[in-house]
């Protein structure tokens, strides 16, 4: 099969760990005889850089003519220390979601028995979480309209609004992946008190009809966030709005152990993206200590959900817990007294990859 990537590094650690990343990729791709293409493209600060934008025209034209975005991270500590900035990095993430369309961002939240020290919850909580969390990317408090202040700026408002097509495709989207998983799904409002999550449940009990195979339960956000920390065993998929979804998947993310370990992918109308769910840690750049493994699974990610290649995904994601299990790991995560570098993890994943 012909891969045809589109690689956005962008900043900080960011070309570090896609470094990493594509490695992993093309011992893949010569493992199982793929063709492999990539090119490389601006995003984020370096473009703003570059070019004044943070997602220039010609990046955008690479991601639809590509069948596949694997991205590094966005974010610089020059546009942090300057709120007033008329462009900055982050507008560059949100563009990029808006043109390719991409309205349900996908985490799969899944543990490693090596790290479980890590994790704040106790080992026995641990076992078998494989929770798969979708969360809409486009609608909600986050892009309602209107949104504002009073004149005396004692008042601020923001309007969460969603539409029924809006909420009808993503909930179809989830009951597929549940088809494909342990055929559950949760779906997370607040219709006790908001009318747009009761326009959510109304919606969802709909579509629950069309597939019986599935069990349905609803749930509460504030439940849901109890629940995950009490038994996140319990989940399967779970799909929520925009900013609920922000909020669970960040907490369902320290499940892990550690941020350095979260893959995602934004999927919608054109070409998904897969990157990893942490910043650009700007402190690290250039150092060779940031943690790829983010980065690498959601090269697996890539494999799995643009190109339908499940062994060639399972690959990767064995070799990273392989790479874990021997201790080879940046100093984020290690337990040794002298950690391995970004590159010698990168290295030796692929190694065994190869090998394998």
């Amino acid at each position: 099969m012909k891969l045809n990537i589109a690689v956005l590094p962008g900043d900080g650690i960011g070309p570090e760990i896609m470094d990493q990343a594509l490695k992993t990729v093309k011992a893949v791709c010569e493992k199982y005889n793929h063709e492999l293409v990539y090119e490389t493209a601006l995003a984020g600060a370096c473009a703003i850089d570059a070019t004044g934008n943070p997602y220039p025209d010609e990046t955008h034209a690479l991601c639809m003519d590509s069948d596949a975005v694997l991205f590094g991270a966005i974010g610089s500590p020059r546009y942090d220390h300057d709120p007033a900035a008329a462009v900055r990095p982050e507008q560059g993430l949100l563009a990029m979601r808006k043109k390719l369309g991409l309205y349900a961002n996908i985490r799969p939240i899944t543990t490693f028995r090596s790290l479980a020290h890590k994790s704040p919850l106790r080992a026995g909580l641990l076992e078998g979480v494989d929770l798969l969390c979708i969360r809409e990317l486009t609608g909600g408090l986050y892009f309602g309209r209107p949104q504002g202040r009073s004149e005396d700026g004692n008042t601020a408002y923001d309007t969460c609004i969603y539409s029924r097509g809006e909420i009808d495709r993503i909930v179809r989207l989830a009951y597929g992946y549940a088809m494909k998983r342990r055929k559950k799904l949760t779906v997370v409002d607040k219709a006790n008190i908001l009318a747009t999550s009761r326009l959510w449940r109304e919606v969802a009990q709909k579509t629950a009809m069309e597939f019986p195979e599935v069990e349905t339960e609803y749930m509460f956000v504030d439940n849901a966030a109890m629940r995950l920390v009490q038994w996140p065993g319990s989940f399967d998929v779970m799909v929520t709005e925009n900013m609920f979804g922000d909020i669970l998947t960040d907490e369902a993310s320290v499940i892990t152990g550690s941020l350095g370990l979260l893959p995602s992918a934004s999927v919608g109308l054109h070409t998904s993206v897969f990157e990893p769910i942490h910043g650009s840690y700007p402190q690290a750049a250039g150092r060779n200590i940031a943690n790829p493994l983010a980065t690498v699974l959601s090269a697996a990610l890539m494999f799995e959900y643009a190109f339908d290649l499940q062994e060639e995904g399972r690959a990767i994601r064995e070799a990273v817990a392989a790479s874990m299990e021997a201790g080879i790991t940046t100093e984020d995560i290690s337990l040794n007294e002298k950690p391995h570098s970004t590159s010698e993890v990168g290295n030796w994943i692929a190694d065994r990859i190869h090998s394998s």
